[in-house]
């Protein structure tokens, strides 16, 4: 995929049921066929309250897209929506969000003496 080529962009509504999860995660597979190593924008603006079925579908998404290469972005995810997902341990790249958690420029970290090198 060049980067040229837009990401393509699944747009989740809430409720989410059980059984649409399955229709989600073909969705994925399709929009990555032939595009190894692509991403897919999740737009979950419109998934509603973050709850576990949320959390449930985003990670058969990604899973789903990790088998088939690929890899999906979230856009427009709540701070609560992020939030539970950071609680539950899972960690999903967002748009609009530094990759891996560094601290923005100018933010030094601070050591405690004592402190084991780590």
């Amino acid at each position: 995929m060049d980067a040229k080529t837009p990401a393509p962009v699944l747009v989740l509504t809430g409720p989410v049921r059980p059984g649409e999860v399955a229709g989600w995660c073909a969705r994925v597979r399709e929009a990555l066929a032939g595009r190894a190593g692509g991403v897919v924008v999740c737009d979950v603006g419109g998934l509603g309250q973050p709850g576990l079925a949320a959390v449930d579908l985003l990670a058969r998404v990604e899973l789903t897209a990790r088998r088939a290469g690929g890899r999906i972005r979230l856009r427009d995810a709540s701070p609560a929506l992020v939030a539970l997902l950071d609680l539950l341990g899972l960690r999903f790249q967002t748009e609009g969000q530094t990759e891996e958690r560094e601290p923005p420029l100018g933010v030094e970290e601070a050591v405690e003496t004592g402190d084991p090198a780590g």
